[in-house]
């Protein structure tokens, strides 16, 4: 049995750490990269570029097109290539920070990434999410490497809409639910190999500070300011669930997220988090868990504003064929849901999609 830990080389987080940013970046290139999107510029990225350049660094800013898709991929890569690009920052959300990293592997440059909400825990693992052109998943890429620095300015991140931290912590949420199940397996992690101990205590803890700050954090989150119970749910939202799903393992809520993208409609209006934190709940009927852990984690995303019905998941006219569309899609050969420490059908998804809504219908 080989153990294998995942983890970025350093990870900052605090108030305002941006404003400090060439400091940490300058240790691993001065020509950046820098990838953002126009909306992330105008917020965050502007002031960052020009801070970079005021130390001496020489900047190229690309802005993203939004999809990290093999095509923006591999546009930005020539950019960068020209450039004589050493490093690349990755700077906003999920798809940027999946982008940057596919990015800086082929340049074969230092990863900084920075994100600007604390909505998804990509920014610390070795692995992107790659989508087709019409966001459609398409393939998980791995790295040799996590990236060399992780930037969280809490500050910026409590700017941030209120329903992309919710997000962040239905996604986050997921860790420790597909842990256990891969742990029950003594499945193999995202990494490779089996759990170390350190990442199965992260995990855990994961699930602890999310449901004891989450609330607390939101309403900080609402009021624009950085609490204590903030900063503990973004690093639990970004790190503690990063380390988490890597370096334990993902299992069914993630491929069942996954087996969204088979849909054409409104459900692609809704965020990853959202669409895992309806996956988390299918793969706890899945599981047959008692109505005590249940109850709990729904009566926690309905306090969040998360989806815990077919309706508020824009799915609410889907026929069962449509429902098993997803379970087919989510169960297709490498999918993450192997992982989990029984057979699970595309049949027994669509069921547990319609057994969720039924029950939380029932509670109301």
């Amino acid at each position: 049995m080989v153990k294998v830990f995942a983890s970025p080389a350093r990870y900052v987080q605090g108030r305002d750490v941006l404003t400090n940013a060439a400091s940490y970046i300058e240790k691993l290139g001065m020509n950046p990269l820098l990838l953002c999107d126009d909306v992330v510029w105008s917020i965050a990225g502007e002031k960052l570029f020009n801070h970079l350049n005021e130390q001496g660094l020489t900047v190229k800013h690309i802005p993203f097109n939004g999809e990290a898709s093999t095509a923006e991929i591999d546009r930005v890569t020539a950019i960068g290539k020209k450039a004589g690009c050493d490093v690349v920052l990755g700077l906003g959300g999920g798809k940027t920070i999946d982008a940057a990293k596919a990015i800086s592997d082929q340049l074969a440059a230092a990863t900084v990434i920075i994100p600007t909400i604390a909505s998804t825990d990509a920014p610390t693992s070795a692995l992107s999410v790659i989508y087709t052109e019409d966001g459609s998943f398409e393939k998980y890429l791995f790295y040799k490497k996590n990236p060399d620095l992780v930037l969280v300015d809490t500050k910026v991140i409590s700017q941030a809409p209120t329903r992309l931290l919710a997000s962040g912590i239905a996604d986050a949420m997921a860790t420790w639910v597909e842990s256990s199940a891969v742990i029950q397996k003594n499945g193999s992690t995202m990494a490779g190999g089996t759990q170390t101990l350190a990442a199965i205590a992260i995990a855990e803890k994961c699930e602890s500070v999310l449901f004891e700050y989450g609330i607390q954090a939101i309403e900080a989150n609402r009021a624009k300011v950085v609490t204590r119970a903030l900063d503990a749910v973004i690093e639990a939202n970004t790190l503690l669930s990063g380390i988490g799903f890597e370096s334990c393992g993902l299992a069914a809520a993630h491929a069942i997220h996954n087996g969204f993208t088979a849909l054409d409609g409104p459900i692609h209006d809704m965020t990853h988090g959202e669409k895992v934190a309806y996956g988390t709940l299918t793969q706890l009927f899945l599981e047959n868990q008692p109505k005590e852990r249940l109850d709990k984690f729904i009566r926690f995303y309905q306090a969040l504003e998360l989806p815990t019905t077919l309706e508020a998941l824009q799915l609410g006219d889907a026929s069962y064929e449509e429902l098993l569309k997803v379970g087919k899609q989510a169960t297709i050969e490498g999918e993450t849901i192997h992982e989990m420490p029984f057979e699970v059908t595309a049949e027994e998804v669509a069921d547990a999609l319609l057994a969720v809504d039924a029950y939380v219908r029932a509670l109301q």
